[in-house]
């Protein structure tokens, strides 16, 4: 990067309860560690098994909470044993729950997923007949409003619009974490103050391969900051006109479940303090490249303390963070 550090040209409104809220899917993780990848017709021994909670928006609050945030959940779970795990989840990391609703019409989501050892790769498979959605009526203005950003993944369709358009109103910041099951992109990509997808997913919204051309076709769609994430080596974004970018960091794979929802977490963490916009891209792929060090989307996710360690072990420090009485 060079030139002045480039900050974030919107003010985050004060005095909100959360930091950040997150309307989204929360899912059950039920992940196996494989030696390779099975040949069809095989028979093949797990080297681990693991279950554990997910989803897009969860991970990323988890992610914000470990890292000091404020946040707050707004979502849908069955009334069965999986939403009892994903409601626990949440809970045990002093995320709001107030409007998180158990629906006994529909199921929680589950996700079966086969890990590679070695290199951490996965391939996911998600199964629900009945999966818990929110409908735009069951979207509270008062939920989606309480926070200084809200962030998305558009799982809910309708009901995402609906809140984006609410928090708009309400002067929040609309953060979204776009990828192929998000729905309503028309809608919703327009209502994003924030947008930063994955470059295999950027690759296709935007046809064009180079990340400048991905970067010019994001831009289009009106959100003041876009960006990509690109695994390993890094992450970039841009912002009035100037782009920054962050390199990755190499780390001992065991899982990339949930590496990208953990990185909007972080990011949105460096918004909320205020942080350069190249701070915030560090801070997360550091987040992001710790998590992958631990089976599942969430069991890695580290600390503040523990990203600013990992960092500093690289030669890079981050900014400190404000008191919280002064956001």
């Amino acid at each position: 990067m060079t030139g002045d550090p480039l900050y974030l040209d919107a003010a985050l409104p004060p005095g909100r309860p959360f930091d950040v809220v997150g309307l989204g899917v929360n899912v059950v993780n039920e992940l196996l560690v494989v030696s390779r990848f099975p040949e069809p017709d095989s028979k093949n021994d797990a080297l681990a098994v693991t279950r554990q909670a997910g989803g897009v928006v969860a991970s990323a609050l988890v992610a914000c909470a470990r890292l000091g945030l404020r946040t707050k959940y707004v979502g849908k779970v069955g009334a069965d044993d999986l939403g009892v795990l994903s409601r626990e989840a949440l809970q045990k990391e002093g995320i709001d729950l107030h409007d998180l609703v158990a629906d006994p019409a529909v199921e929680t989501r589950l996700t079966f997923g086969l890990i590679e050892h070695g290199s951490g790769r996965r391939t996911l498979i998600r199964s629900a007949r009945r999966p818990a959605r929110l409908r735009p009526e069951e979207v509270s203005s008062a939920a989606v409003t309480g926070g200084r950003i809200l962030h998305l993944d558009g799982y809910e369709g309708p009901a995402a619009v609906r809140a984006a358009r609410l928090a708009r109103e309400a002067g929040s910041l609309v953060s979204l974490d776009a990828e192929d099951a998000t729905e309503n992109h028309t809608e919703l990509f327009p209502l994003a103050d924030v947008l930063i997808v994955s470059h295999r997913f950027a690759q296709r919204l935007a046809a064009a391969e180079r990340v400048p051309a991905i970067l010019d076709a994001l831009e289009r769609f009106g959100p003041r900051v876009v960006g990509v994430t690109l695994g390993a080596a890094g992450s970039v974004v841009r912002h009035r006109g100037r782009t920054v970018e962050a390199p990755g960091f190499a780390v001992e794979l065991a899982d990339t479940t949930g590496a990208g929802d953990v990185f909007h977490g972080a990011f949105l963490a460096g918004l909320v303090w205020g942080w350069p916009l190249e701070a915030a891209l560090r801070l997360a792929n550091a987040v992001a490249a710790l998590k992958c060090t631990k089976l599942g989307g969430q069991a890695g996710i580290p600390t503040l303390a523990e990203a600013r360690g990992f960092l500093a072990a690289r030669g890079h420090a981050l900014p400190p963070v404000p008191p919280s009485n002064s956001r």
